[in-house]
């Protein structure tokens, strides 16, 4: 198994081309979510999987008419389950399980030969009203997927040196 060739290759897709995602390799992506760890393992996501055209466009509004949106032919609501739930710090869990279930769906889109980008900025009430999303859960970030209409280049990232210290900051 090579993973970081997948992490180097990805970068952030806002352009699709429309054409489909076929169901084998969204049924990898969702897996790829399913399978990610979570903390004490309460795995507290729901995945709301959106291909209609029109629920699209509706989500696209709540999402201040970000462009990208509407054209992926497939948008995920990533919601938790469980949004009072705390470690034993106090800290809620929920935003960095659903942000690795996201990042691991990233991945594997990659696998999948697929673009991808996360989608934070919208209005969580209007997109819970749309998608029919119980009251007592969050849907805390939407994911665009579909095949690229080009692929841009890497930005630069910082180099190993400048991020990491070892035993003490």
């Amino acid at each position: 198994m090579t993973l970081l060739p997948h992490i180097e290759h990805r970068v952030t897709i806002r352009n699709f081309t429309g054409e489909p995602v076929v169901q084998k390799s969204l049924d990898a992506i969702l897996e790829a979510a399913r399978l990610s760890p979570s903390a004490k393992n309460r795995q507290p996501w729901r995945f709301v999987v959106i291909q209609d055209s029109e629920v699209l466009r509706q989500i696209q509004d709540a999402a201040y008419n970000e462009p990208h949106v509407s054209s992926a032919p497939v948008l995920i609501a990533a919601c938790t389950t469980n949004v009072d739930y705390r470690m034993p710090n106090g800290q809620v869990s929920y935003p960095i399980d659903i942000a690795t279930a996201v990042a691991f769906m990233m991945i594997q889109a990659e696998e999948e030969k697929l673009g991808s980008s996360i989608v934070t900025t919208f209005d969580e009430t209007l997109v819970k009203e749309i998608l029919s999303v119980p009251h007592s859960m969050r849907v805390v970030m939407l994911l665009a997927l579909g095949h690229p209409e080009h692929r841009p280049l890497r930005p630069p990232r910082r180099a190993a040196d400048q991020i990491v210290s070892y035993n003490h900051w």
